[in-house]
């Protein structure tokens, strides 16, 4: 080949062209900018994005997009950071735009961002509401459904079955191969614990340690999987609720490296642990020094205290779950410990979600133990303080304990049947009783049927109460099978396996395998429950009246204008006979009735035989 001038030239032209795309490539690997891409036409046109990379804050940023406005570029104490504030416009196009930092009028770093459209009717969205049933599952432990994702690169902590605080290789496609069983038991709503990114050495299958607040962990799957697991439930009926976390976040994250500003997370002069008295809160007589410790204090050793009053970081986690919302497609937001983060960013957060998404539900974890202070949390509750929370959905703690102790305890004054009564009867403190979620466990806590004992009937009892009673029911994977496990003996026991999860498991749930035919009533019973719920807005949205228990025996009735259902249980360990006289302001014009759970039909009313230790649900019929 003849080597011409011409040639010579064009080949410097195109190692020159090679050497500065080179050099623009090494610069934008070098850089992070979080949240990685955002969308036109939200409703708050302001965005914060966080850029990291070395030196950045000695750089100037420069934008030239239609529609995008730099307002403000706002370098920290940490060199290694800096803040642009944008602002975009409502004629701001889909599109990729460049963000220049220059030093000393040289390019230092360049990075390209996206701005996508969003779907249509994004806004819109719909989230839970009290026609739902919330089924909670631990990724890690629910279905290997890929294993080649066990162990991953650059991952800390590996696979180890045997170990029952480890990680057992659940994830996302073993959920997304399953969606089928939700809908086959009846439930409405997945809500999943943490999926994100929690790079630590041990302990990380729970995902309440994060280290990265924009990436789904790989040994669950990724960004993508997890939105189309979603999408996919959602073309089946079924509503997706993230576990986020607030708080706290794990010490593996970059940022313990390199804080963005001291002030970032909560620092004393030696690690100090919350005191977790949450009701410091709202205590007119609480000191300082005690509301600081619950505040301030770390939750654990693995976990640093984000500190919500400082701004950048307010604007970081805000900005992070309406990305998450968005991203995603999400139904719901459950947050976890509620009430240790600052309460002002709260409602900010709350507030701002809302806005931006009017249908959305946002259910706060504020673990207290009696009503009060859990009714404090809840939107528009007439606190003294004057707090206002924007919070619609709680859980519902005291009555969750009501129901783990009442089928146990005798019956007197203000136990056993008393003690449901009693704690359903301080409902006028809560601003809305249907946004509270009822539940008899969850992953924190000892599984409800070891609380009662393994004692068949006494979990009936407790199931039925939960699927009839006012609010939004929630069970625990494994219920459904009468799984097992007390808190106290580790937190890995009441969050074991899924049976049939993993390969060569000898007991299938999905596949009906292996499970003792308790275990197959009990998901016939659960399943009846739910499916006959499904169709029932007296349940959803019905008047509660309940009646004081006489003789062990707690009625109610939920009804509206167009039906009544009588909840009858019968806390006792002896046959009981009750005569419906005393319930005539409810039974008054229904001659009859149909027991659900026995599906017989009542032609006579006016009396009940009543099994030890049993529940009937009987929908009232009229002439």
């Amino acid at each position: 080949m003849k080597i011409t001038k011409s040639l010579i030239n064009k080949r410097l032209i195109y190692l020159f062209l090679t050497f500065v795309s080179w050099q623009i490539s090494f610069a934008q690997a070098e850089i992070s900018i979080e949240p990685p891409h955002w969308w036109t036409g939200m409703k708050n046109p302001e965005l914060q994005l966080m850029v990291h990379a070395k030196e950045i804050g000695n750089t100037r940023a420069l934008i030239d997009y239609p529609g995008v406005e730099l307002r403000e570029s706002i370098a920290v104490v940490n060199p290694d950071y800096i803040f642009l504030n944008l602002h975009i416009r409502p004629n701001a196009q889909p599109g990729t735009f460049e963000i220049r930092f220059m030093k000393e009028g040289k390019l230092r770093y360049k990075y390209s961002y996206v701005l996508e459209a969003r779907k249509p009717g994004s806004a819109e969205r719909q989230g839970f509401n009290s026609s739902d049933v919330v089924y909670l599952l631990m990724p890690d432990r629910f279905v290997n459904g890929d294993p080649a994702n066990d162990d991953v690169a650059g991952m800390k902590e590996k696979a180890n079955r045997k170990n029952s605080d480890g990680r057992h290789g659940g994830d996302l496609k073993g959920i997304a191969d399953h969606l089928d069983y939700f809908t086959d038991l009846g439930v409405t709503t997945l809500w999943l614990n943490p999926v994100l990114e929690n790079n630590m050495p041990a302990y990380s299958y729970h995902g309440y340690a994060i280290t990265d607040f924009y990436r789904v962990d790989p040994r669950f799957g990724s960004n993508e999987s997890y939105r189309q697991l979603i999408e996919d439930a959602q073309a089946k009926g079924l509503k997706i609720v993230k576990d986020m976390v607030f708080n706290h976040f794990g010490t593996e994250h970059k940022w313990m490296k390199s804080l963005p500003m001291p002030d970032w997370i909560n620092q004393w002069p030696k690690f100090t642990r919350s005191n977790y008295r949450a009701g410091t809160i709202m205590d007119p007589y609480a000191s300082e020094a005690d509301k600081n410790r619950m505040l301030k204090g770390w939750f654990d050793t693995s976990m640093a205290d984000l500190n919500q009053t400082n701004p950048y970081v307010a604007n970081y986690l805000i900005q992070n779950s309406i990305w998450w919302i968005e991203y995603a497609g999400l139904n719901g937001i459950r947050m976890d410990t509620y009430p240790y983060s600052d309460q002002k960013f709260m409602s900010r957060w709350v507030k701002a979600v809302n806005d931006e998404y009017p249908g959305f539900s946002v259910l706060g974890e504020a673990w207290l133990n009696v009503v009060p202070q859990v009714a404090y949390w809840q939107d528009n509750h007439h606190n003294p303080d004057g707090f206002r929370s924007y919070l619609p959905y709680v859980f519902n703690f005291p009555l969750k304990y009501a129901i783990t102790d009442a089928f146990n305890e005798d019956n007197g004054w203000s136990t056993g049947a008393a003690k449901l009564y009693e704690t359903l009867s301080l409902d006028y403190l809560y601003s809305d009783p249907l946004k509270t979620v009822t539940f008899a466990d969850n992953h924190d806590a000892d599984r409800i049927f070891s609380r009662l004992g393994k004692d068949m009937d006494k979990f009936k009892m407790a199931m039925a109460f939960v699927f009839t009673v006012r609010g939004i029911p929630s069970i625990y994977y494994g219920t459904e099978i009468l799984m097992t496990g007390w808190e106290h003996e580790g937190h890995g026991y009441i969050r074991e396996d899924f049976p049939g999860g993993w390969k060569d498991d000898q007991v299938d749930v999905f596949e009906r395998k292996g499970l003792s035919p308790e275990q197959l009533e009990a998901f016939g019973f659960l399943q009846q429950l739910m499916k006959w719920r499904a169709g029932k807005a007296v349940i959803h949205t019905g008047n509660t009246r309940h009646y004081v228990p006489e003789d062990g025996i707690y009625v109610f009735f939920r009804y509206n204008e167009n039906e009544s259902v009588m909840v009858v249980l019968n806390n006792n360990k002896t046959a009981k006979k009750l005569a419906l006289d005393r319930f005539a302001e409810d039974t008054e014009g229904y001659t009859g009735g149909r027991d659900v759970l026995q599906r017989t039909q009542l032609n006579e009313f006016n009396m009940l035989e009543l099994a030890p230790m049993s529940v009937r649900i009987i929908e009232l019929t009229k002439p």
